[in-house]
């Protein structure tokens, strides 16, 4: 929302009330203009005709995989029911012309293979945040094909894309069960336990996805043939690495701060193994990742810093965009 507005658009907001203090969208003081569930379908249509949006971003999901343990109704719903909700209130407003709905690179039947999932490849998920991010695609693939043109012959004339990001990181993240907020936190008594210390993932600043989208939204709006299907986003292969690393970098750019390695051997089913082959995007689209894993560590870390010595992160977060646009090409979108 914040980028957004930035750049001059007319923005509105639907989502449930912020549950983390602090929160980013506390801090640089954006509006609620609608707090309700994703899954009140008529709530959710009313919001869409009232706005009468151009363009719609769906971002709204249960997140966290350790908490789709606890809570696998919630999580279902939030990231099934939700997005069929969302895509049914665009198909009941006439202004909408591109639709672009983030799910997850945890939605592929995790093989721990050690190369790239593919758009193509096969979905799945051990646990209920990944298999709901799987059937997310598979309801977003056949409300397309039920309602939207060109599937449908006069269907609805918004182009939907789905977005398959990897793990991402930037300032403003107090999420629970996540690496670079529990870091973060471990300020408090100067350590902190990693978790899967060994597992590898795609990291990358959460920059790279919302520049990508923004630049599919324009592209779904303008020139749509052959973009409104699943795309891949993640790191160059250099900044695939395991948790540990990308903790250490962060710790060390912190500072203050004792990693621990896990006790505890019982722990919920995570992923050891994860990457994503990002071809698809950089052949149609021309995406090209800006920040190196060591600039978005950084960069991250520089966000955080700032935050704890009280500057005015409106500021803050305004010059990181800056700095990220100005970093390289947006790319041929």
């Amino acid at each position: 929302m914040f980028w957004l507005r930035q750049l001059g658009a007319d923005v509105v907001g639907y989502s449930l009330p912020e549950k983390n203090h602090p929160s980013l969208h506390g801090i640089l003081g954006l509006p609620a203009d609608h707090e309700a569930d994703v899954c009140a379908a008529e709530n959710l249509r009313g919001a869409l005709q009232k706005a009468r949006p151009d363009v719609v971003f769906h971002l709204a999901a249960q997140a966290i995989v350790r908490r789709s343990y606890d809570q696998p109704v919630e999580t279902f719903a939030s990231n099934v029911t939700g997005t069929v909700s969302l895509l049914d209130g665009v198909r009941h407003t006439p202004s909408v012309r591109a639709v672009i709905v983030v799910t997850s690179d945890k939605c592929y039947e995790n093989n721990e293979w050690p190369w790239g999932y593919r758009e193509n490849d096969a979905l799945g998920g051990h646990d209920p945040y990944s298999a709901s991010k799987a059937a997310a695609e598979i309801a977003v693939c056949a409300m397309r094909r039920s309602y939207f043109a060109p599937y449908r012959a006069g269907g609805h004339a918004a182009r939907i894309a789905s977005v398959r990001a990897g793990n991402v990181i930037g300032g403003g993240d107090w999420a629970q069960d996540r690496l670079v907020p529990d870091i973060i936190r471990g300020l408090a008594n100067g350590k902190v336990d990693i978790r899967n210390p060994s597992a590898v993932r795609p990291w990358q600043h959460v920059l790279e996805p919302l520049a990508f989208y923004l630049g599919l939204a324009q592209r779904l709006y303008t020139a749509p043939e052959g973009c409104d299907t699943a795309f891949n986003l993640g790191p160059n292969e250099a900044d695939i690495c395991p948790v540990i690393d990308l903790a250490q970098a962060l710790a060390q750019h912190i500072g203050g701060i004792e990693l621990a390695l896990p006790q505890q051997t019982e722990q919920p089913h995570e992923a050891h193994l994860l990457m994503l082959d990002c071809s698809f995007a950089k052949r149609l689209l021309g995406w090209r990742s800006r920040w190196s894993l060591r600039d978005a560590v950084a960069q991250t870390a520089a966000w955080y810093k700032a935050h704890q010595d009280g500057a005015d992160m409106t500021a803050v977060t305004a010059a990181q965009i800056a700095e990220f646009e100005n970093a390289a090409p947006y790319g041929k979108f």
